[in-house]
């Protein structure tokens, strides 16, 4: 039996409603949902003693329910003659009080202010079918009769899937009159959000708009979020901002639909917000690995990065996630990363607070009952300490934050946050500072302080880094590097002239200043914040030996290479990221890699020297590009890719016949980590030159 309209306009036709119910018989018809699933918001907004009409009541069991249940004052109105019948027949002996009318909620026949609540389930999206200028006329004349009936103070409780141009009109027309207008969503029931085939694709929701007494002078307009069956309202600037905001809640759930009927829908990620801020407080990554065979525990579960790890390979890139996924052997993990600027108290706390929404992007297939495990390394959710936050005219928010790695040693972290899951500069903590840090924090467990808070490590100054020790591995690859100078064993003895282009942290000029006695080193910054930074907390600092301008990169070497007496370097390293991220390179920018730039590199740099080139290119026709540009100016030019990142460090010098075989090279390598490694000097031993080099591949 085919009980749907021919078109969407005949929902506001009498003869359609008379023979629907004729067709349907006395079959409840229930819209958007049973009074099971929406008892939780009624009963937040109804009270028992009210006086409720229900406009557009159907044959639904929704006013039978209430009346059971204690709401008894109930008055059902609808256009259908045979529907009130049907009701009336229905509930004359079981419910004596409540009463039928057949009436035009356009035309109401009630005196003003009759009512405390009017009830809506689904009726106004059935007569607002379009927006047609007899359908909006209609449905003007629907709301300002229910503004007449309802007393001050009283409620329109409106049941809606809240399509943007039923929310518009709706929204619109009652803040105009003035009253206070709360969108809240009503709380899907676990069935249905494992159901095979969901009702609706969207949400369903609730609009609360209440009649406030008309004031002189412009009405105060008060828009409301309620995202949760029991959560705090949410406070919104505009009605544009609130149609926005239910916009993102029905896209959540289409994307939870799409991830129920389909697995291995590609890179899937989204932020989990604050309920009273708005502020991301968890981004989920879905991983699907459809190779895992399923079996009654491997369907789904969730994994928590720990704080301040979030940047890694595997928990930060896509093909590192993959991998944990595979490694895990579930057919859908879901990673979570804890966002810096929120409060954590410890993973039980994190597991209840995501239970109930992670549930919502459980696969197909997954038993109702089942427990979700939540995973994580260690068992813990790390630890994160903000030391120092700002902002830079050039390079935009930034923190200086320490983070404690797998090895339970610290790190300090440089993260401009328009890329917050890229390191932009990274030192160790020397281990003192590190196991003070630690009977700190065992100390102030006991207070259950949260652990993103600023007490939790001390302000460590700049010596309490480890200057020895090199965290990037790009850093140790341009290191390494050196070994293409000839004679690495003299390089301590000898004058060795540097110029690095991209500051940072500092951490790889520094490297070099400590270790290479004899080397003088221009440093070139283009912001001047980062020198603040790197002097405050990365334990650099200038000297006679190591010099830092204040300037752009490129004008810096253009007015080098323009003097008449040019300076001349044996090691030029660039190492500085583009600030526009919508290019397919991110490191250097584009303008760095121009061959009449390049020509100007080429030109400062010693015949014997090496130019050493840290890129990021994820755009392959890019980056032959840039690679045939530098091998038009730099004829010799090797390659070491960095493994489980993006970065490629280019190596690039002049004449061809420098050219070293693997094991010339690896012995060169050899020969300038032994000189480095002499008693008293710090050295990480961890650190071989030579292993650095062994994957080198010449273009």
């Amino acid at each position: 039996m085919n009980l749907l309209p021919k078109s969407s306009k005949e929902f506001g036709s009498v003869d359609y409603w008379e023979k629907f119910f004729q067709q349907r018989g006395k079959k409840a018809f229930e819209w958007y949902g049973t009074y099971l699933e929406l008892c939780g918001v009624l009963h937040k907004y109804i009270k028992p003693r009210e006086k409720v009409l229900v406009i557009g009541c159907g044959n639904s069991e929704l006013s039978e329910q209430l009346y059971d249940v204690g709401y008894q004052d109930i008055v059902n109105i609808d256009i259908s003659e045979v529907v009130i019948k049907q009701m009336k027949e229905r509930n004359a002996s079981r419910r004596p009080q409540m009463s039928f009318l057949k009436m035009d909620m356009t035309q109401m026949e009630f005196a003003d202010a009759s009512f405390q609540v009017v009830l809506d389930k689904g009726t106004l999206d059935a007569v607002l079918t379009d927006e047609e200028e007899k359908t909006l006329q209609q449905v003007d004349r629907m709301l300002a009769e229910v503004g007449r009936v309802l007393q001050v103070g009283g409620r329109y409780l409106c049941i809606s899937l809240a399509q943007a141009h039923v929310l518009k009109k709706a929204v619109g027309h009652f803040s105009r009159e003035g009253w206070m207008v709360r969108v809240h969503q009503v709380a899907s029931s676990q069935d249905q959000v494992l159901e095979a085939e969901p009702r609706f694709s969207l949400p369903v929701f609730a609009f609360i708009m209440t009649k406030f007494r008309p004031g002189p002078g412009s009405a105060l307009q008060i828009f409301e979020l309620c995202a949760q069956e029991q959560g705090k309202p949410v406070r919104l600037e505009s009605a544009e901002r609130l149609a926005e905001a239910v916009r993102e809640r029905q896209q959540y759930a289409w994307l939870c639909g799409q991830l129920y009927r389909k697995a291995g829908l590609g890179s899937v990620s989204l932020d989990l917000c604050d309920g009273d801020t708005g502020e991301p407080r968890y981004t989920l990554h879905v991983v699907d690995s459809p190779a895992v065979k399923p079996s009654r525990d491997n369907h789904f579960a969730i994994f928590i990065i720990p704080q301040g790890r979030e940047t890694e390979w595997l928990f930060g890139m896509e093909e590192g996630r993959k991998q944990l996924a595979a490694s895990a052997g579930f057919r859908r993990l879901i990673t979570v990363a804890l966002h810096r600027g929120q409060q954590y108290e410890g993973m039980d706390s994190i597991q209840a607070e995501l239970s109930a929404r992670v549930l919502e992007l459980a696969p197909a297939g997954m038993p109702t009952q089942q427990q979700v495990p939540f995973l994580s390394v260690g068992g813990d959710i790390g630890v994160r300490t903000v030391q120092h936050q700002a902002c830079s005219p050039l390079s935009g928010n930034y923190v200086v934050e320490d983070v404690q790695g797998d090895d339970k040693r610290y790190f300090r972290r440089l993260i401009f946050l328009s890329n917050r899951n890229v390191v932009q500069s990274e030192a160790r903590l020397l281990k003192d500072v590190s196991h003070r840090a630690q009977k700190k924090r065992k100390k102030d467990r006991k207070k259950q302080r949260p652990a993103d808070t600023p007490e939790d490590l001390p302000a460590a100054p700049g010596q309490s880094i480890d200057k020895s020790y090199l965290c990037c591995e790009h850093h140790k690859a341009m290191i390494a590097g050196l070994a293409l100078l000839r004679s690495p064993e003299l390089l301590l003895e000898t004058p060795l002239a540097l110029l690095v282009v991209g500051l940072g942290g500092g951490s790889l000029p520094l490297f070099v200043h400590d270790h290479f006695p004899k080397s003088c080193i221009d440093a070139v910054e283009i912001d001047p914040s980062m020198l603040e930074v790197a002097t405050q907390w990365f334990g650099f600092s200038q000297s006679d030996r190591m010099k830092v301008h204040i300037a752009d990169g490129l004008d810096y070497i253009t007015s080098l290479a323009g003097r008449e007496v040019r300076p001349h370097y044996s090691v030029i390293m660039f190492d500085v990221d583009s600030k526009d991220p919508t290019l397919g390179m991110s490191c250097p920018p584009p303008a760095f890699v121009d061959q009449p730039f390049l020509q100007k590199v080429k030109s400062i740099l010693t015949p014997e020297g090496v130019f050493i080139l840290n890129l990021v290119c994820r755009d392959l026709g890019l980056k032959d590009s840039v690679l045939t540009g530098l091998k038009a100016v730099f004829p010799l030019l090797y390659v070491r890719r960095i493994e489980g990142e993006v970065n490629e460090i280019l190596f690039c010098q002049l004449h061809p016949e420098q050219k070293l075989s693997m094991p010339e090279l690896l012995e060169m390598a050899q020969a300038l980590e032994q000189t480095l490694r002499k008693p008293g000097r710090g050295w990480d031993d961890t650190y071989i030159l030579s292993e650095m080099l062994k994957t080198v591949k010449i273009v």
